[in-house]
């Protein structure tokens, strides 16, 4: 507390020495201004702990500054008391109203001087912890809101926030009829890659899968690993033959990608459903026909990207 940096806003010059030295002499480092414009200076440049505010001062006066200082961001958590020769409740009320922390008239003694700064500096020490704590627990809180909706080895979301972000985009597309495509891809073979390389290294594959995956859509996509070797795309604002073009263009970055720790070219299959669509009235729905979708591309030779109405895509089951 001691050591604190006191700003004293005082412009007569007799009252300011007296103040200065009683502050230099109680362990207090002190700034001097002698009037608002100073202040306010000195403020943004020395970054005070506390500030003794002169109710009369020239130019600005010590409302309008105490005004300004707790409307700026990086000056309303300083403690400010106010000091003036008035003693007028009025006064005092109106200090407090505009945020001053406390009300000192002149003249004043030292031992009350002393107290009212060591018990706002300890307020403000109380309040800033507090802030630290809070500022701890949210990013405390924003880590544990990243773990519940992120697969822990690809970095994608996980299928509880895929499910979560495919509720609403489905529902948004049921309202206000906007289309929107739902992808999902399929490593061909994945169980021979773990088999003769080593699970270590299809570990490795499928981070490099979803870095791919990342830098093949927009910030506005929803890339997910739906489990094992699967991964699903959500694709707002984008029919069934556009998304065609997106999931070709995955498809050849990774027939085209050297993955590490694999002496063969990996490739993926790609099935795609979508709306609008009569035939699906629910999420759970829209995947299984994906689902379909994806099944008719491996049928067809793997490697290549299938889609198609939920009524067409039923056709290949019996």
């Amino acid at each position: 507390m001691t050591k604190a940096k006191v700003l004293l806003v005082e412009d007569d010059p007799i009252q300011a020495k007296e103040t200065e030295d009683l502050l230099i002499n109680t362990g207090y480092e002190v700034l001097l201004a002698r009037d608002g414009i100073n202040a306010i200076k000195l403020v943004k440049s020395m970054k005070p702990d506390i500030i003794l505010l002169d109710l009369i001062l020239p130019g600005l006066g010590g409302y309008e500054v105490c005004r300004w200082l707790k409307l700026d961001e990086t000056a309303k958590a300083i403690p400010v008391i106010m000091l003036t020769v008035k003693k007028d409740l009025a006064e005092k009320i109106s200090g407090l109203q505009i945020g001053a922390d406390d009300y000192l008239p002149k003249p004043y003694n030292a031992l009350e001087l002393n107290a009212r700064i060591y018990a706002c500096l300890r307020t403000k020490a109380i309040q800033d912890e507090l802030r630290e704590k809070n500022r701890q627990l949210e990013e405390l809180l924003d880590k544990v809101n990243f773990m519940a909706a992120t697969d822990s080895l690809t970095g994608l979301f996980n299928r509880r926030k895929l499910q979560e972000n495919l509720s609403i985009e489905f529902e948004r597309a049921k309202r206000y009829k906007i289309p929107f495509s739902l992808v999902m891809l399929d490593i061909d073979y994945f169980k021979k890659i773990n088999d003769d390389f080593g699970h270590g290294t299809g570990d490795s594959v499928l981070k490099e899968v979803a870095d791919i995956i990342l830098k093949s859509v927009r910030e506005i996509d929803t890339a997910a690993r739906f489990g094992g070797e699967e991964f699903i795309i959500i694709l707002p604002n984008t029919d069934r033959k556009s998304a065609v073009i997106v999931a070709d263009r995955m498809r050849e970055s990774l027939a085209g990608h050297v993955f590490t720790g694999v002496t063969r070219k990996i490739t993926a299959s790609v099935g795609i459903s979508g709306m609008p669509d009569a035939e699906i009235v629910n999420e759970d729905l829209l995947l299984r026909c994906a689902d379909m979708a994806l099944y008719r591309a491996k049928q067809n030779g793997r490697d290549r990207t299938e889609t198609g109405t939920c009524a067409e895509l039923v056709k290949d089951f019996p």
